[in-house]
């Protein structure tokens, strides 16, 4: 038998028995049913016996065939401004790919800024802040992006896999992809999950986070961490190669291959500039982040940056509006139907007597190394996400500390394995660094990310007065 259909049957099997299982007392028959749905679906997200969108299509249809939701209630995700968001954003993101725009930034930055090998790294995790807010595929922008570049500078070097990794290229490929899981978490719109995760906790804990919310919870931890990974990174993998002038002149010849900016870039980076501004103000314009977003499309039809194919084309924006509104919607559902609320008395009840803050803590550190099970990040989002906020809410933490503490929290989880996120294997499959080595240095560097981003953290969103 084919292993598609292996997992298939995988799926069916492990839905089909939550399903006939007895319903817990307090919990409505509907609300089991779609939990055993929820369920399938998630594991088929893992086990992909069809391609994620597919598998959240045939979900919401057997939801509505089953009688366990309606119909107009199954559709109801597609309503949520996030969804919208996220399109927007990956439209964005192509048009970005589309005139280069990110390319000529790194090689500028690479141009004026990289003559030592530790200056490299950073420039090219700028590189990527920068056009992050703009590119919810982490792995769009760390694979599509930054990845060639990295690798052509480590070959320049003379830096390929095996004897000659440690010259440059194995601490290039660690720093850029560790910088990467920073920059994800940085912006509500630098990481697909992020919008999933606003719309949850709205469901599941009644928070709301705007874009500059977000950003402005942060800012400081993602500073820090700007700041320290790479240095770590550089003492650990300690490059032989320290100054990098041939860095300069191949970002001179990339340039010049480029040729002057073009019209279409300029205008890219007009509107993202603009876009950028209003989403920062949002709380003094009154815009909403996706209505930004699509006033930004609309501005690069017009300037003819993207045309209308390029908005049809875009696979990989409609492949996400398709699953993330079809988890909204059953993820909503199971809160509204009662049992997330569930869920967390009966998990809150069980430790109860623990003071908050150490059992905030360990719902946190479990949620994170949870990852080590998953090959996605939506996956553990939408797997794990409400029902820990729940639990964590229900124990006693201050409900926007535990949304933000697991908004950060599942970027970080990207830096533990090789499989961790959609970069992951693009980056560990270039061969310079051992999964064992790749896996003890993940570790570290997410231990180290824990600390910045929950303990100095929580103090800044302190300050900020959000909890």
């Amino acid at each position: 038998m084919d292993s598609k259909w292996i997992r298939a049957l995988v799926v069916v099997i492990v839905g089909a028995i939550i399903w006939f299982l007895p319903i817990p007392e307090g919990v409505k028959p509907a609300a089991w049913h779609l939990l055993a749905i929820f369920t399938a679906t998630i594991l088929a997200f893992i086990l992909q016996p069809l391609p994620i969108g597919a598998v959240a299509f045939l979900s919401l249809s057997f939801t509505a065939f089953s009688g366990v939701l309606k119909i107009s209630e199954v559709l109801s995700g597609f309503s949520q401004t996030v969804v919208w968001l996220i399109v927007a954003a990956f439209l964005f993101s192509r048009g970005f790919v589309k005139t280069g725009v990110g390319r000529r930034v790194a090689f500028q930055l690479i141009k004026y800024f990289g003559d030592s090998s530790l200056k490299l790294a950073y420039v090219l995790i700028v590189s990527d802040l920068f056009i992050a807010p703009a590119t919810p595929s982490n792995t769009a922008r760390a694979g599509g992006i930054l990845f060639p570049v990295v690798r052509s500078l480590a070959s320049s070097f003379g830096s390929e896999p095996g004897q000659t990794a440690k010259k440059i290229g194995s601490f290039l490929i660690q720093a850029v992809y560790h910088g990467d899981t920073i920059t994800s978490a940085m912006f509500l719109t630098a990481m697909a999950g992020n919008p999933l995760m606003v719309a949850l906790a709205a469901k599941a804990a009644g928070v709301t986070v705007t874009w500059g919310m977000w950003f402005l919870a942060a800012s400081l931890p993602a500073l820090c961490s700007l700041l320290i990974i790479p240095y770590f990174i550089y003492k650990l993998e300690s490059p032989e190669i320290t100054k990098t002038p041939e860095a300069r002149q191949l970002a001179e010849v990339e340039l010049a291959k480029m040729g002057p900016m073009r019209r279409e870039e300029k205008f890219l980076l007009g509107i993202f500039g603009s876009a950028l501004l209003l989403w920062a103000t949002s709380q003094f314009t009154n815009l909403d982040a996706t209505l930004v977003a699509m006033l930004a499309v609309s501005a690069m039809l017009v300037t003819r940056v993207l045309e209308w194919s390029d908005v049809t084309e875009e696979k990989s924006g409609w492949d996400t509006m398709i699953w993330m509104g079809s988890l909204i919607c059953l993820a909503g559902f199971l809160n509204s139907l009662g049992l997330i609320p569930w869920f967390a008395k009966t998990v809150s009840g069980s430790i109860v007597g623990m003071p908050w803050q150490y059992a905030f803590v360990i719902v946190v550190l479990v949620y994170t190394y949870a990852h080590y099970a998953f090959a996605s990040l939506t996956a553990h989002i939408a797997a794990m996400f409400s029902a820990f906020l729940a639990v964590a809410v229900a124990v006693g933490t201050p409900p926007y500390l535990a949304t933000l503490a697991l908004f950060f929290a599942s970027s970080i989880s990207q830096s533990i394995t090789h499989y961790a996120a959609g970069p992951a294997p693009i980056y560990f499959g270039a061969g310079y660094i051992t999964q064992g080595r790749w896996w003890k240095i993940g570790f570290m560097v997410s231990a180290i990310n824990l600390v910045i981003w929950i303990g100095l953290g929580s103090m800044w969103w302190k300050v900020l007065g959000l909890w």
